[in-house]
């Protein structure tokens, strides 16, 4: 199923997307799509149920802003470093084990919502990311077909960072460098849709592209992350209990201004970005200053 969320910002409601691109009311059975939602085996296949019967609804899309697919996220955990390609462009070493940050849940808006260019910013910069909605709550997971288990879809994310403030402002080993450069309001634009589990056979083989004002800047695969979803979810399990909901942003691969030759594109007021992943659909924003 594709879940969505319709309307304007903090009144949206929920939706379903068919296949035929049929937009369905999901209101008249769920009272928005979040953690408990996701966590209710017999309430996502009373959706299926209605919307194989296509009692639900029909919504004239003309003109409804799509928001974000998920509310009331409980955390956002953050993923450096974990594709090959830009471990090779970057010149960095491959990390040993992940590298994991916290990314605040009041990021996220829209995929299409304007993005705000941080005051004084002169490094914001793109990052298309595999996003992994949490299902059921996961601690200590001992294998990668429990921490598979425990994965309800999967989202297009994109993790917008301003790399001068993420990477030199870390106030020593008491700082937090990637949390000051990447919890700006509007730096998690999500979706269109949560796309469950069940539609996505393999999250390691879904291609992935970028583009600024309609230069193409990132073209990669899942296929070349370090460190797949299941080892993410069953690594982070160890340190964290993943709650239904809960949002893992699995890192993004070359192409980024950051990894660039000089001078490197930055973002500006007046860009526009778009992405997609591979049955997740597309985004498009315009950046705007704070």
């Amino acid at each position: 199923m594709r879940l969505l969320r319709v309307g304007p910002a903090g009144a949206e409601r929920p939706a379903l997307l068919e296949e035929d691109g049929t937009l369905r009311d999901l209101s008249p059975l769920v009272t928005d799509v979040d953690g408990a939602l996701l966590a209710d085996p017999a309430a996502l296949a009373h959706i299926r149920a209605a919307v194989g019967a296509r009692i639900l609804p029909v919504l004239d899309p003309a003109g409804l802003r799509t928001g974000p697919p998920l509310t009331r996220i409980g955390k956002i955990v953050g993923i450096g470093v974990n594709y090959r390609d830009l471990v090779v462009q970057s010149r960095v070493a491959t990390p040993a084990e992940p590298v994991v940050f916290l990314k605040a849940p009041d990021t996220v808006v829209g995929p299409d919502d304007t993005v705000l260019v941080p005051r004084d910013s002169v490094k914001t910069d793109w990052e298309i990311e595999l996003g992994v909605v949490i299902g059921r709550t996961a601690r200590y997971l001992r294998t990668d077909e429990e921490a598979l288990a425990a994965v309800a879809g999967y989202v297009l994310s994109h993790d917008v960072s301003e790399r001068a403030y993420q990477n030199g402002r870390n106030g020593g080993q008491w700082g937090n460098a990637w949390g000051k450069g990447k919890n700006y309001e509007t730096f998690n634009p999500l979706g269109p849709w949560l796309v469950t589990a069940d539609e996505i056979p393999d999250p390691q083989a879904l291609r992935m592209r970028l583009w600024v004002n309609g230069r193409l800047m990132q073209d990669s695969s899942t296929a070349e992350q370090i460190f797949p979803v299941a080892h993410l979810v069953r690594h982070l399990s160890q340190y964290m209990t993943l709650h239904p909901g809960d949002v893992v942003n699995t890192g993004t691969p070359a192409g980024v201004a950051l990894a660039r030759p000089e001078p490197k594109p930055y973002l500006r007021a007046g860009d526009v970005v778009e992405l997609e992943i591979e049955g997740l659909g597309r985004q498009r924003q315009r950046f705007k200053d704070a």
